[in-house]
């Protein structure tokens, strides 16, 4: 019987989120730990962690849809051997865990599992195909470190450290105004991308601006010679 995937709870004060981006498509197979997809909290944007295994029947919630309400259903989780159109049983709630610590996602779904030359699949976490495809690597020339050579996070260190030293960083003068129009003038004529702000940094924009409005803010100013502390030092 096909199973509903819930929006998650991802802390003990998380009424709603945001789906911010689908890790996996219709007709995945998954396994217990795979990561599904990226939620978008008030605080912070975590992945999320497939509890069973199965066939990714269906997504029900678009990426990028905000305001998703926690255990409302979010994708359809096939058994072995059920047809598309299976009943579906309903999952239990979510449950919050006291301790969740907040990770930082990123920015990419994971592509499919690579294949050798000689046509021998190269088995790699989620994680490490995405940071694979992010950057460049050849999977093929990665040993893994994990269970029965499945290439993990930590095997890829050595591989992206060296070509994140050599990317050229070019320098920008940034305006002093917070401006929005100011910013994109600085790239005019250059490809851009305007990114909404997400839910972490809404918040933090509405507390500074409530404790900049709110609460007396004085300044101020002093003098110090130090120059008789600073020759004397040795």
């Amino acid at each position: 019987m096909a199973l509903e995937i819930l929006m998650p709870a991802l802390s003990p004060t998380m009424e709603e989120g945001t789906l911010a981006k689908w890790l996996v498509s219709e007709g995945d197979v998954v396994q217990s730990g795979d990561l599904l997809a990226e939620i978008e909290t008030d605080k912070a944007t975590m992945e999320f962690e497939a509890v069973d295994e199965g066939i990714i029947g269906k997504l029900l919630v678009a990426e990028g849809t905000a305001n998703v309400k926690v255990n409302s259903a979010i994708a359809i989780l096939l058994e072995e051997g059920d047809a598309a159109d299976a009943t579906v049983a309903p999952s239990a709630p979510a449950v919050v865990a006291a301790d969740v610590m907040a990770a930082p996602a990123v920015q990419a779904s994971a592509p499919a599992a690579p294949v050798a030359a000689s046509g021998t699949r190269i088995f790699a976490s989620p994680l490490a195909r995405r940071i694979a495809a992010d950057n460049g690597l050849d999977l093929t020339a990665i040993t893994g470190s994990g269970p029965k050579g499945r290439i993990v996070k930590a095997d890829l260190s050595t591989a992206v450290a060296p070509a994140a030293a050599a990317a050229p960083v070019s320098a920008v003068t940034m305006p002093t105004s917070a401006n929005a129009a100011a910013v994109e003038a600085i790239y005019q004529g250059r490809g851009f991308k305007t990114v909404p702000l997400d839910g972490m940094r809404k918040i933090i924009a509405s507390r500074l601006t409530e404790a900049k409005q709110t609460i007396p803010h004085f300044y101020l100013r002093r003098d110090i010679r130090l120059g008789q502390a600073s020759s004397g030092a040795r």
